[in-house]
């Protein structure tokens, strides 16, 4: 493994029951940096991404093989702890889920679960995550509000403080921003890019243009195989693979 991969898969085949929807998948996955999964619907990605925090094992029939490796520990080892790994795993989702509390309830949730009892402290990863995830100056007058009460975008933002709250290593993200509007999107693009500095962000996104204006590496999936996986701007600039040209120039399909 290289010094810096924090995530490696090697012949990683997944099964819903008879169905393979990821084929022998090998890469390996750089901390500090942001890597955009991308290709058509259905096409394995957000099963590859689910895997990473074992989302997978919440429905039934499906089987693994092969290895998946976080900063070299076997994720799907016996006796693994799936509530610690997701601690340092964390998953942002398509669609801002605020749980129906206060904005300040949202963020100290995982905090509380994990133990963290004084306020003091709470108060201080409260603030902390709400700033890392650029959202602060908007709620601090409001935390003992709803957070259903904010907009999609706020919510989304939300979401990501309510992740980091935990000190994760990584950040998923499963088409964080699909349902938002262009503004909202640029923020949440504009909070990943800064992010990268102390997380590793892996996040599956439709917006191409979203994978070549924020993302180092590009692995682009197509019917459960990883076609082509490198930097991002050698593959918009010059993809190895036909199948690779055809959908980023959208001759596809």
């Amino acid at each position: 493994m290289n010094e810096n991969t924090i995530v490696k898969a090697e012949n990683l085949d997944l099964y819903y029951g008879e169905n393979k929807a990821l084929k022998g998948i090998n890469i390996e996955i750089p901390e500090h940096q942001i890597t955009a999964l991308i290709g058509p619907s259905g096409c394995g990605k957000s099963t590859f991404l689910r895997c990473l925090n074992r989302m997978n094992d919440l429905i039934p029939n499906v089987k693994i093989t092969g290895s998946l490796l976080y900063r070299g520990e076997d994720i799907y080892a016996p006796g693994q702890d799936v509530t610690d790994l997701r601690k340092r795993i964390g998953m942002v989702f398509q669609k801002a889920n605020p749980f129906p509390m206060s904005i300040y309830d949202n963020v100290a949730y995982g905090p509380r679960t994990h133990g963290i009892r004084s306020k003091v402290k709470l108060d201080e990863i409260v603030e902390e995550s709400l700033k890392g995830a650029a959202i602060w100056d908007e709620v601090k007058d409001r935390l003992k509000k709803p957070a259903l009460g904010l907009s999609g975008g706020q919510q989304q933002r939300l979401c990501i403080a309510r992740a980091l709250a935990v000190k994760p290593d990584v950040l998923l993200m499963d088409e964080s921003t699909s349902a938002l509007d262009p503004i909202s999107t640029s923020k949440i693009e504009d909070l990943a890019t800064e992010l990268k500095k102390d997380y590793t962000i892996i996040m599956v996104t439709h917006n191409m243009q979203q994978a070549a204006r924020i993302s180092d590496k590009t692995a682009f999936f197509l019917l459960g195989e990883l076609i082509e996986y490198g930097d991002t701007e050698q593959m918009f600039s010059m993809p190895q693979n036909k199948k690779t040209e055809d959908y980023i120039t959208g001759r596809f399909g």
